[in-house]
């Protein structure tokens, strides 16, 4: 019986950083690349005997498994790689960021329940590499994330944490190769929990503001108001939805239970990272609270509206609802 060929991973030796251990430990993810063993080298002779190379050898092609990206006419992004557009980053990938887009649908599905559809699949995919790999990719490549001078820098994220494990440069008596595997195992605890969490945290949210925008004319004629049935993180899958759906009008408040179990009108952002609302709250509620705000508002139950005019709380759902339905009916008044 002939013996079962050993497949090989090839990167570079030297010091390591944090997307060439992502990228193996993704590859490794995969049935094929399981047993596969690490290859740290420079010599072309050595990394011409491995079935996949990556952040070394000078050579970019999926066809022959070689995933350098160090050449100087190298400009891949996630855009150009998918050519979907609805996944536009103009960030050069790093060998972490071509590994996961060349493989990444496919560990994902590997990874998630066996009903999961394709388009979930798609929505896990793009959620994951705007959430961990573009980082990776930016750092490696050396994209500032602001074009002016930071008033601080982050030592603490991923690529500083894989960049500790390498020995120090007075050093010897560490073994470069156990910390690579430390590097990987790290790197990939952090993939993990970023796929895990969006699995079985992000896309069950989803799934509640689909609902609620489903719903939403029966909440008021107009369609600007949602009421969500469970308390979940709204403000990324909204925007998303809205324009997956193209929803017109948008949806300007939106309803819910907090943790504590009481009852908010939440004005929706102009972008989900942003407290500017699309439409805010009565001028004349702004800083109120209870007897004073139900007086000025004609509403009952009314807890308190923000200085802002980004939240309010009523005691009652019904209140909530209409303090968004006299918000929406007053515009900016």
């Amino acid at each position: 019986m002939s013996e079962k060929k050993v497949i090989k991973i090839g990167t570079h030796d030297g010091t390591f950083h944090c997307d060439e251990a992502l990228a193996i430990f993704l590859l490794k993810l995969l049935p094929k690349y399981k047993d596969a063993v690490i290859v740290r080298s420079r010599d072309q002779n050595v990394l011409d005997t491995c079935d996949v190379v990556v952040d070394v050898g000078k050579i970019y092609d999926h066809s022959i498994c070689r995933y350098d990206h160090h050449m100087r006419d190298f400009n891949e992004s996630l855009s150009t790689v998918l050519k979907d557009p609805t996944c536009e980053c103009p960030i050069k990938l790093s060998s972490a960021g071509l590994i996961y887009c060349h493989y990444g649908y496919e560990i994902i599905q590997h990874l998630a329940p066996a009903n999961t559809s394709l388009k979930l699949i798609k929505a896990v995919f793009k959620n994951v590499y705007f959430k961990l790999i573009r980082e990776i990719d930016a750092i490696d490549n050396g994209v500032p994330m602001t074009k002016e001078e930071p008033a601080y820098n982050i030592s603490t994220g991923i690529s500083s944490r894989v960049g500790r494990l390498n020995p120090a440069w007075n050093s010897n008596t560490v073994n470069i190769d156990e910390q690579f595997q430390k590097a990987i195992e790290l790197v990939g605890e952090e993939f993990m929990h970023a796929v895990n969490e969006c699995i079985y945290i992000w896309l069950p949210a989803r799934h509640i503001v689909k609902d609620a925008l489903k719903n939403r004319y029966e909440v008021y004629k107009s369609g600007e108001i949602i009421l969500l049935e469970t308390h979940a993180p709204w403000q990324y899958h909204l925007a998303q939805l809205e324009k997956e759906y193209n929803i017109k009008p948008l949806i300007k408040y939106v309803i819910f239970k907090d943790v504590s179990g009481e009852c908010r009108v939440r004005a929706v952002s102009v972008r989900p990272s942003s407290f500017e609302p699309r439409l805010c709250l009565p001028e004349k509620w702004g800083g109120l609270r209870e007897t004073e705000l139900d007086k000025v508002s004609g509403i009952d139950g009314c807890i308190f509206v923000h200085t802002t005019r980004f939240i309010g709380g009523n005691k009652t759902m019904e209140g909530a609802l209409k303090m968004a339905i006299k918000s929406l009916e007053m515009g900016n008044i």
